[in-house]
């Protein structure tokens, strides 16, 4: 080949390398400056660490401690901040004066769900917690009507969760103050309740495809809202093409939405719309009706249904979970609360909700539960659907609202002992005494639609098995009070004995 054409085609050669590496660079610092652009805080916005590419503040914030990680961007940032989370710009309040302006003075402005890619990806805007606008007030309206007339606050409900607790203590004998794992059987329990409101029938504990089911929930929001879940919402398209942990939700989900529709279908076979047995046979007889709203439809009804029995089954479970882990690590607080119990009731009859009253200390003991739970450490989030301002600053249109109830429940203006288990919080002269700064259940417009429910089974529940037994560490253990972040944020998995009184 000659020496000048040689040159030429090495030269082209290098010529394409060259322009492969310029195009390349060009278009990383497109994509950078573009992401740049996009994270760059509006005029007047909270202050907050500064985001990286594309991540944001991913590997800002402990995603195993987000509360946590919270309590030191407050101390630099001051109560209002922001952080930026893959797509999604957010706002987190702090403190309760700031926690009401936004969920109650300003509940207008702040009434709707952002959308998580990793929820919506799987559940749309349907249901219960994650639906807007009409159709979410048409949805919680007729929740809310559905769930009084099967007795949400009524001496039949009581009943049920008395009748439920006797199951409970039962399979807790049969364990024989040996060390167990409470999770499961405390789950089936409280789920038991919600599913006979719902389906129309409780699952026995030894029910494995039930069981199943419980294990998928929880392993759903593990993954959900921790590492994956977050990468996940941080870049939405790619990862619905990639396989990883985050792909479980998904396959976890299509077997709870597979669950309720075979139970749906069950109804529809012997449905009698003059016999309502259920949420399900009510949401039927809704369908039915002439000019009923477009709202109610098969996928609502499904995600509805499943909105019901995640959030009746994960956030009480794992209420009682921290309780009897409390009263084990604190025997002394237990063995008052019990002493109150024998002194009150007895062992002859069971507790009832006429109760409460009479047990101060024992009423007091399970707020101050739920407080250090902390269950929820940021409320379901909130997004802005006009521009406003918070303290001052300036939040646009679609941005997301967090709700920190840990800067709430733990303020130390608010109690005198945040960080210590202290049942005194809730007592004034051996009386109990209702504190403001208490709102595990949040609050405003969109606060805990089974707020009432919740609180007659922690009542019942708890009474029942601090009258019946003694919970104790398995001899040896030290037990920890070590959290794990789901759909709530609950105890790590832990064993404990339960010695009959």
């Amino acid at each position: 080949m000659p020496t000048g054409i040689m040159l030429c085609h090495c030269f082209a050669v290098f010529w394409e390398a060259l322009s492969l590496k310029i195009v390349f660079v060009f278009l990383v610092t497109f994509l950078i400056f573009a992401d740049y652009i996009r994270q760059r805080r509006p005029r007047g916005f909270p202050p907050g660490p500064r985001p990286l590419p594309f991540v944001g503040n991913l590997f800002t914030i402990d995603i195993k401690k987000p509360h946590l990680s919270s309590e030191k961007f407050i101390d630099i940032y001051g109560k209002v901040f922001s952080v930026q989370l893959g797509i999604l710009r957010c706002v987190i309040v702090n403190g309760l004066q700031l926690v009401k302006e936004a969920l109650i003075h300003q509940s207008e402005n702040f009434i709707d769900r952002p959308i998580f890619p990793i929820i919506y990806d799987h559940s749309k805007t349907f249901g219960l917690i994650m639906s807007n606008g009409l159709p979410w007030k048409q949805q919680r309206r007729f929740a809310l009507s559905t769930l009084k007339s099967f007795g949400l606050g009524k001496r039949s409900l009581e009943e049920q969760i008395q009748e439920e607790s006797r199951f409970l203590t039962g399979a807790i004998e049969d364990e024989k103050g040996q060390p167990f794992d409470f999770h499961y059987q405390i789950n089936n329990a409280v789920s038991n309740i919600i599913c006979s409101i719902t389906f129309g029938n409780r699952f026995d504990y030894h029910d494995s495809q039930f069981q199943k089911l419980l294990r998928l929930l929880d392993e759903m929001g593990n993954t959900q809202a921790g590492f994956w879940g977050q990468v996940y919402n941080s870049f939405p398209a790619l990862m619905k093409r990639l396989p990883g942990p985050h792909q479980t939700v998904f396959k976890n989900w299509d077997q709870l939405k597979s669950f309720v529709r075979k139970i749906i279908e069950k109804h529809q076979e012997d449905w009698n719309p003059l016999e309502t047995r259920d949420f399900i046979d009510a949401y039927l007889n809704e369908m039915a009706k002439e000019n009923v709203s477009s709202s109610f439809h098969m996928e609502n009804l499904i995600l509805s249904t499943l909105d019901l029995f995640i959030a009746g089954t994960e956030t009480t479970s794992a209420t009682l979970r921290w309780a009897m882990l409390y009263m084990a690590v604190y025997p002394e607080i237990q063995g008052k609360v019990q002493a109150e119990i024998d002194s009150v009731i007895g062992q002859s009859r069971a507790p009832t909700m006429a109760d409460r009253d009479i047990l101060p200390y024992t009423n007091a003991v399970i707020h101050e539960i739920q407080r250090m739970g902390n269950i929820l450490p940021f409320s379901a989030p909130r997004v802005a659907v006009n521009d406003t301002r918070i303290a001052g600053f300036h939040l646009p249109k679609g941005t997301v609202l967090l709700p920190n109830l840990t800067s709430v429940l733990f303020d130390k203006d608010e109690w005198d002992t945040p960080r210590k288990f202290n049942p005194n919080h809730f007592l004034k002269d051996g009386r109990f005494m209702k504190r403001e700064a208490f709102i595990p259940f949040s609050i405003g417009k969109r606060s805990c639609l089974g707020e009432l429910l919740a609180r007659m089974e922690l009542f019942l529940f708890f009474t029942t098995l601090m009258q019946k037994f003694t919970f104790q560490a398995p001899n040896g253990l030290i037990l920890s009070l070590d959290f794990k972040i789901g759909n709530a944020l609950s105890p790590k998995p832990y064993k404990i004995c339960a010695i009959s009184r």
